[in-house]
């Protein structure tokens, strides 16, 4: 499955699988609205009302979840600051104006870190089967605050797994400590 809209009166869904990692943020807060394990149409964008929505829209970590508002207000701002959080055993969780391989992908994602996801370079959850373990806690490096903490944030899959990020960045570990900017 890749991405479908789903729309609504005051504000439509969209949901992209292909960045889904199933963290249910969105089946446990607005049950209502997702509806998970039903036949047909599972989101039901005029369940909740348009504040609900983007509120969740803000917690899904992989960005799955989507919005457009149509009652005037603005749709998810980029990041103020840009961040990484290393995930302990897991993934790398983005909050930026990601673009992948040039691509404009959208404000969040989780992006894989074990090297064995099949959607790479988004992760897929195959980090629980490999059984994949490292550290979030990483220590601290000396680093001077940023000049500019936004902007765009370019992200390069490389041969055999590794990401090249290149712009304004701050690292932080799984607990939100800055690890390095």
């Amino acid at each position: 499955m890749s991405s479908k809209t789903y729309e609504g009166d005051r504000i439509d869904i969209t949901f992209d699988g292909r960045k889904c990692i199933h963290s249910r943020a969105c089946v446990l807060t607005l049950p209502q609205v997702f509806r998970a394990n039903t036949r047909g149409a599972w989101i039901h964008p005029n369940a909740a009302e348009s504040e609900e929505i983007a509120a969740l829209a803000h917690t899904c970590p992989s960005g799955a979840i989507t919005y457009k508002r149509k009652d005037g207000i603005p749709d998810e701002a980029p990041a103020e600051v840009n961040t990484i959080h290393v995930r302990e055993n897991g993934p790398y969780v983005v909050r930026a104006d990601i673009k992948i391989k040039g691509e404009s992908v959208g404000q969040r994602a989780t992006l894989c870190r074990c090297g064995e996801s099949q959607k790479k370079p988004y992760c897929d959850g195959a980090h629980v089967q490999a059984a994949f373990v490292a550290t979030g806690e990483l220590a601290s490096k000396p680093s001077e605050p940023l000049a500019e903490c936004g902007g765009p944030l370019a992200v390069t899959p490389m041969k055999d797994g590794p990401l090249k990020v290149e712009g304004n960045l701050e690292i932080c570990c799984g607990s939100g400590r800055t690890i390095v900017r």
